[in-house]
This record gives C-alpha cells, structure tokens and sequence, in this order.
C-alpha cells in the first residue's frame, strides 16, 4: 500500500496515478511506481484587469471626490454638470463623467429606437434596464473607490 504525496490517499502498490487527485507515480528500475515529486511552478505575476485605472489616481483625490463621481451616475446630465462645475481638477471625477458620458449618449441612441413600434420599444426597454444595470455597477465601484471602465461603453472610442 503506498501513499500519494500530494493529498494523503492510500492507493494501491501497482497504481500509476493517484485516483484521488490523479498525481503521477514513476516506474522505477524494478517496475513499482513510486510518486513523483509535484514541483510548484515560479512565482507567476498576478494578471492585471487592463480595464481597472484605479492605480492611475491618487488615493486623496478619489476619497475626496466620491460623492461627485456618485452624483454623476444617480442625476445623469445634471450630475455631469455639477462634477464638472465641482471637481473640474480632478482626474478621477473626469474619469467618471467621461463614462456617464457615454452612458447618456447610448440613452439618447435609444430615443431613436423608439421611432419603430413595438419591435423598437422593446428593444429601447431592454437596453434602458441595460443601461441602468450599467449605473448601479459603477455607483457599487465608486463605493469601491474604483475606477473601473464599464462593461459594455470600454469598447466606445469616443471619450477616453
């Protein structure tokens, strides 16, 4: 009976894998297996989300303009005119009008949609409660104190 090294299970003398993890055995020169020790691979560098710039701004800066960043997404273009009267210095409230930006442009596309009935006002719907499901996101991000492009507008060109 011998024992796999890398989780304990008992297994047979003539096993060539272990049946719980499946951790190799080697043949040795009398033909047992014995196991092979499971080196763990380097140190691997943690992959980074190329869509995250919260490293980009400064700590004091996103703390201090929260609550404009907030206003941005809850009162839509009236919002973006406050942060940009109120925090028109800082780079993480820009960050943040610049994606409601987008958001209100994609609205306003949607009141174009509603030209063609029915099959149009569905559509509008469904991408409206898209949109609001984009708002609520990015208002739970700057909770965070994150600044995170939003899903479905990172891929807009226009305002970055």
């Amino acid at each position: 009976m011998k024992i796999c090294n890398a989780c304990g299970q008992s297994m047979d003398d003539n096993a060539a894998f272990c049946t719980k993890c499946g951790a190799p055995f080697a043949q040795n020169q009398s033909g047992a297996y014995q196991q092979q020790t499971y080196q763990q691979p380097a140190y691997q560098q943690p992959v980074a989300d190329p869509y995250d710039h919260t490293a980009e701004f400064d700590p004091k800066d996103i703390s201090d303009n929260k609550v404009i960043a907030m206003l941005v997404y809850l009162l839509g273009a009236i919002g973006v005119i406050i942060a940009l009267l109120a925090a028109n210095q800082s780079p993480y409230a820009g960050f943040h009008v610049r994606q409601a930006l987008k958001l209100t442009v994609l609205s306003i596309l949607l009141l174009f949609v509603c030209i063609i009935p029915i099959l149009g006002w569905l559509v509008a719907g469904v991408c409206a409660a898209i949109i609001g499901v984009l708002k609520i996101i990015a208002f739970f991000s700057i909770c965070g104190g994150k600044a995170k492009e939003l899903p479905i507008v990172r891929s807009f060109g226009f305002l970055k």
